[in-house]
């Protein structure tokens, strides 16, 4: 199925309840990000929102790296 909208995936199809305990929106480097804290206490990077599309290319923000 193809959806053709300006909304986000999780706008349309929304997530359990319970699933985003871990996650939060912080500030890291002076950029925002979206992470998910990790048993140990670490933070793993979800997602970067930022509008520089040279900021995407930082390998320091990418998906799944692991935040102290």
């Amino acid at each position: 199925m193809i959806l053709y909208t300006p909304l986000a995936e999780t706008d349309i199809f929304p997530h359990e309840a319970g699933e985003n305990v871990n996650r939060e929106c912080i500030n890291y480097n002076g950029k925002q990000v979206f992470v998910e804290k990790n048993k140990d206490g670490s933070y793993q990077l979800l997602q970067l929102l930022s509008t520089d599309p040279q900021d995407f290319l930082d390998d320091n923000y990418s998906p799944g790296t692991i935040i102290n």
